[in-house]
């Protein structure tokens, strides 16, 4: 059984500028952006909230499959599994973005042994992923890709700038990884990865990709596709000017609406409608 939270209605009339009431207005919900976003959804079972994930993660990386974040055999996402905290869901090793069910998807432990599933584990994103969850016990899942905007960022050394709402989510939450030693393929460098991401929702690794980490699979892959975007135009802004940025007090009210944990988690939720309902095999047990 699910039951979902879903935030308080009001009828208050009062200006929305008008402080001293200590209410809202009527057409502003009660959450933290006023946006009437519901909560995530809780399940009674540790069953239930597994196969909620790793639905969650097959149609995450197939989001990623069609808006073309596929690299050969590189990229990862992950999400820790509810009933023990030192395994984690993964994509397996050789199956495409574009095919992963979630009949493919595989359960890897704190030792890069799989538990559950038929195929391997990727051996960078065990060093990686394991290192991560094993570190920030609040990051419920991480996104990995070798994307064509974050290679180009981080190629030129340079984090997101706050020149709009959408790269202010990640204003004092995004670290550049400046070390490279090869694939990634040994504990100690994905150890060294997560140590320096720190409380970040993103860390951009110079000469190889982007991580974007969250409390939710959800809240982590919309970071993730915010992001790669932001860094597209980021690029396209520096291409054809300097591009003005926002004081810190502006991008300081921007990130705390578009970086909105919440908002961040629903709006995953209109991509998983858009692609259940395009390749709903991904569903497959």
């Amino acid at each position: 059984m699910t039951t979902m939270t879903s935030p308080t209605d009001t009828t208050d009339t009062s200006d929305p500028a008008d402080t001293t009431t200590g209410t809202r207005a009527a057409y502003l919900a009660d959450t933290a952006t006023g946006l009437p976003i519901p909560g995530e959804p809780v399940f009674d079972t540790p069953e239930e909230t597994r196969r909620h994930r790793k639905q969650r993660l097959a149609a995450a990386l197939r989001l990623f499959g069609k808006y073309g974040f596929g690299e050969g055999i590189s990229g990862h996402i992950s999400v820790r599994d509810p009933e023990y905290p030192d395994q984690f869901w993964v994509n397996p090793f050789g199956v495409s973005f574009k095919q992963v069910r979630v009949a493919d998807l595989i359960c890897v432990d704190a030792e890069g042994r799989v538990v559950h599933g038929k195929h391997r584990v990727n051996p960078s994103a065990f060093v990686i992923h394991s290192q991560i969850h094993e570190l920030h016990p609040g990051a419920t899942a991480a996104a990995h890709g070798h994307t064509a905007h974050s290679r180009a960022l981080g190629a030129l050394g340079r984090l997101l700038e706050p020149i709009d709402q959408e790269s202010a989510a990640f204003y004092g939450r995004q670290t550049l990884y400046e070390a490279y030693e090869g694939p990634s393929v040994s504990l100690e460098q994905g150890r060294d990865i997560a140590e320096q991401l720190g409380d970040n929702r993103a860390i951009l690794l110079r000469h190889h990709g982007l991580i974007t980490v969250g409390g939710s699979l959800d809240e982590a892959v919309h970071w993730f596709f915010t992001y790669d975007s932001c860094a597209q135009v980021q690029l396209l802004a520096l291409a054809a000017g300097t591009p003005k940025t926002f004081t810190h007090e502006q991008a300081t009210a921007a990130g705390d609406g578009f970086g909105d944990a919440q908002l961040g988690w629903f709006s995953f939720q209109l991509l998983w409608d858009e692609i259940v309902a395009e390749q709903p095999d991904l569903l497959d047990e």
